[in-house]
């Protein structure tokens, strides 16, 4: 504790010399809430929200189920749309030319969420999907990397995505980059993202923020959500 404590003093000033220097050349501008919300919740799957695996995360228990469980009871009481986002491969041969990891697998070991495992990806049973939401699967860190996401989200006349889940350094960053790459406004719910290593949620919220999406406080993005689906029921 007293690690994490001298780690957050010493991040905490160097993003405030950093903050100057970035405002001072036109960095950590917004993007802004648009009109019609999506929430993507980024690998909330069991691999990485329950002890004892290779990509399990800290912070999931106290604080980023129950965010999601607040988020999603906003998207559900506004009809907004739910996309839960897991990871799985069909081939964990690491020397078969046939696997769906690629090359992913030379730097992690994706083999762990084997697709004949679904204990392991399945999304967290606190966070379950209910009927009318989308559990979409992924090979590669970012949820719109060769998958669907784009075009469901369009066709639901989404321009705006709420994104949560682990890692802040990886596949949320990832997700986060790509979405405003296809033109979706991008908000990182801050409390609901995580990571496995200390100072890494801090270090690339900071920077996200300054580049690629706003970061917000889960209290903003419930109220969003709710005065945004009052405004589109009246």
């Amino acid at each position: 504790m007293a690690f994490d404590a001298e780690l957050d003093a010493a991040l905490s000033a160097a993003f405030g010399k950093a903050s100057e220097l970035y405002q001072r050349n036109g960095f950590q501008r917004r993007v802004g809430f648009g009109r019609r919300p999506a929430l993507i919740n980024v690998d909330l799957a069991n691999a990485w929200t329950r002890p004892g695996n290779p990509f399990t995360c800290e912070k999931i228990d106290e604080e980023i189920i129950p965010g999601v469980q607040a988020l999603l009871a906003a998207c559900r009481r506004n009809g907004h749309p739910v996309v839960h986002v897991t990871t799985c491969y069909q081939v964990t041969d690491r020397a078969s030319d046939a696997t769906d990891m690629g090359l992913w697998h030379q730097k992690i070991p994706v083999e762990v969420v084997a697709q004949d495992k679904p204990d392991l990806w399945a999304i967290d049973s606190r966070i379950e999907p209910v009927p009318g939401e989308q559990v979409l699967i992924k090979k590669r860190a970012s949820a719109f990397h060769g998958t669907y996401l784009a075009g469901f989200l369009r066709a639901n006349n989404v321009d705006t995505i709420l994104v949560t889940g682990v890692t802040a350094s990886a596949c949320v960053r990832t997700t986060l980059c790509d979405g405003l790459a296809e033109g979706f406004r991008t908000i990182a719910v801050k409390e609901c993202i995580g990571d496995r290593v200390p100072g890494a949620v801090a270090w690339n919220l900071f920077d996200i923020d300054a580049k690629f999406a706003d970061v917000e406080p889960l209290s903003r993005c419930i109220a969003y959500l709710d005065d945004v689906g009052t405004r589109a029921a009246a």
